[in-house]
């Protein structure tokens, strides 16, 4: 089969939606798909067309921007021709560019599927207010176009103004969730190069620095987590600086984070390879999801922390909830809520065994070669369905 995915931002841009659709994408071509992901080339330096893992990535170069949104002239004759060429089409959305391709699929009659992962929200301003009524209006006319979608939990779904109104369509799968095994020596390292004085506890933020995902709420709760625990360190991981549409946000909290960072009890990582990912689990001792809205739909990050048997503390958002919900494994609080999210952390690094799950059958719900496979039947369904109309 040959599967078209189609999203605004691909590797290297680095956020829960592009590792989503890294991973299937990369299962897919596995399971002897040939797969091509249509997205924007958001950055001069990225190579139009390359092969990365097996996956065909064609990127469209980008006029100009629209708060987060890109402008690519050349986008519509390449979606016709690739949607053409291709025997289904899969869309994540949100996405400005997705009408169009479902639209695509729908005339040309090749199977196409929404990936939905979460509502969205620009920041404030009338341009990002008009992108933002602009992006809504696209991706309900994709959700009219596109044969199936597919949501994480039933719980966001029955939360989620949008996709409510697509019951019919509507269909769940858990997202996929890998890493690479680290060996307990680059563990090890990794330890010695981001806290050679050996803090402890650890707590981590896996995370791009967006308004979305409640950094304040961490930074507030932070005075009496170490009260109880002064050789506290947070170790935040992902993209913070110059993060497109955030940067007002950054420095806003800025100097609380400096002052932090200078008293030994704050650390940036940075962007982490999977394989480093993989050495910065074991490193922690607790994870924190402290997510403020409706952009957030799950975390990926608390899955793959409950995989290295480090539990978390989540917002009581829907489908962000469900994690701990479904395995166990840790503390979920209310939203935006600082005394709550310091009081979990106490309660989870006084008796952290008392989160402990079985973290290996975790692992096997969430292989990116089971989630493919689902993909697969939904393709093969809509096809006969095609057939039979």
């Amino acid at each position: 089969m040959k599967i078209l995915i189609v999203l605004t931002y691909y590797l290297p841009h680095t956020s829960g939606l592009t590792i989503y659709a890294e991973r299937l994408a990369k299962a897919l071509v596995s399971r002897g798909h040939t797969v091509t992901v249509l997205t924007s080339q958001f950055e001069k330096l990225l190579a139009e067309n390359e092969i990365l893992d097996g996956v065909n990535i064609v990127r469209v170069p980008v006029l100009f921007r629209i708060s987060k949104g890109v402008i690519m002239p050349k986008f519509g004759y390449l979606a016709t021709k690739l949607a053409l060429e291709h025997d289904v089409i899969q869309l994540h959305l949100p996405q400005f560019d997705a009408a169009g391709v479902a639209l695509r699929g729908r005339l040309f009659r090749k199977p196409t599927i929404i990936t939905y992962h979460c509502d969205l929200r620009m920041p404030s301003g009338f341009i990002a207010w008009t992108a933002n009524k602009a992006v809504l209006l696209m991706n309900e006319l994709a959700a009219l176009f596109a044969h199936r979608i597919v949501t994480y939990t039933r719980d966001y779904a029955e939360n989620s103004a949008y996709l409510k109104r697509y019951t019919r369509k509507l269909r769940v799968a858990l997202p996929p969730v890998e890493l690479p095994e680290a060996t307990a020596t680059v563990v090890e390292n990794f330890r010695l190069e981001h806290n050679p004085a050996n803090h402890w506890p650890v707590i981590g933020m896996a995370a791009r620095f967006a308004t979305e995902k409640g950094v304040e709420v961490l930074l507030n709760a932070m005075p009496k987590v170490l009260e109880e625990f002064p050789n506290a360190l947070v170790q935040f991981a992902g993209p913070y600086k110059n993060i497109i549409g955030e940067e007002v946000y950054f420095e806003r909290l800025s100097t609380k984070i400096q002052a932090y960072e200078k008293s030994g009890n704050w650390k940036f990582v940075g962007v982490l390879k999977p394989e480093q990912m993989s050495a910065y689990y074991p490193n922690l001792d607790v994870l924190v999801i402290p997510s403020l809205n409706s952009t957030e739909a799950f975390g990926l990050v608390q899955i793959e922390a409950m995989m290295n048997g480090i539990p978390c503390v989540a917002s009581d958002l829907p489908g962000v909830r469900q994690p701990i919900k479904m395995h166990q494994m840790g503390i979920i609080i209310p939203i935006g809520d600082s005394e709550a999210l310091a009081d979990a952390l106490i309660k989870i690094l006084r008796d952290p065994t008392r989160f402990r799950y079985n973290y290996e059958a975790i692992k096997q719900k969430y292989l990116p070669e089971i989630v493919a496979e689902e993909y697969e039947k939904l393709f093969a369904s809509i096809s006969e369905d095609l057939s039979h109309s």
